[in-house]
């Protein structure tokens, strides 16, 4: 199990969510091992992104440089992380929207508050809660030493590709990438504000 390198995340967000199905989210420090599989992609170039409107206090981690983290609060409730992607300065990165748990999943469970396995980590916010992600995480450098990073054991799984869950700005970039034959993943929800899906739009889980 190698810890990826800098050059991994320095590729613009699509390839990057693309890959990271697969890969192994670690928290060495807790114990905790998970496989990725769902990722979502965002640019400075388009409404849904976080780094849009220009860099602030809370986004500079996704200008880069690339391979850091980026943990955002939303909803008054969760904590979800993203990668930092592409050169520093170009504020883009990919969110880690589920994961299958491998190991630690006693705490997982704790912090989770016994839900069923299969949801320990199944969206986003459940697995910031999951791997007790909060503010001090953004900013982590991933490729360099610490207890938070993503790491690759070869495993390919075949991935499916579809519009990005609840986002009413930019709904129908096809920039979700999700694991084909996994049930961990998040359920696709349209968000209302996003209108009707084009014909051919993948709608599944």
């Amino acid at each position: 199990m190698n810890r990826l390198p800098r050059s991994f995340f320095a590729r613009p967000a699509p390839a990057v969510a693309h890959d990271l199905v697969g890969k192994l989210l670690v928290k060495s420090d807790d114990g905790l091992l998970a496989r990725i599989v769902e990722a979502e992609a965002y640019t400075d170039d388009e409404p849904a992104c976080h780094a849009y409107r220009g860099q602030t206090a809370r986004n500079a981690p996704l200008f880069g440089p690339p391979g850091h983290a980026y943990v955002y609060f939303t909803y008054g409730m969760h904590w979800c992380m993203n990668t930092a992607t592409g050169a520093a300065g170009e504020g883009q990165g990919c969110l880690l929207r589920a994961a299958e748990p491998l190991e630690g999943l006693d705490l997982m469970r704790e912090r989770r508050g016994g839900v069923r396995d299969r949801d320990l980590l199944r969206g986003p916010g459940r697995l910031g809660q999951a791997f007790g992600l909060g503010r001090d995480d953004s900013g982590t450098d991933l490729c360099d030493g610490g207890t938070l990073y993503i790491a690759d054991d070869g495993t390919r799984p075949a991935v499916l590709t579809g519009p990005r869950v609840g986002v009413a700005l930019a709904p129908d970039l096809a920039w979700r990438f999700r694991a084909a034959e996994s049930g961990h993943v998040s359920p696709y929800k349209r968000h209302p504000r996003a209108g009707n899906a084009p014909a051919g739009t993948y709608s599944g889980g």
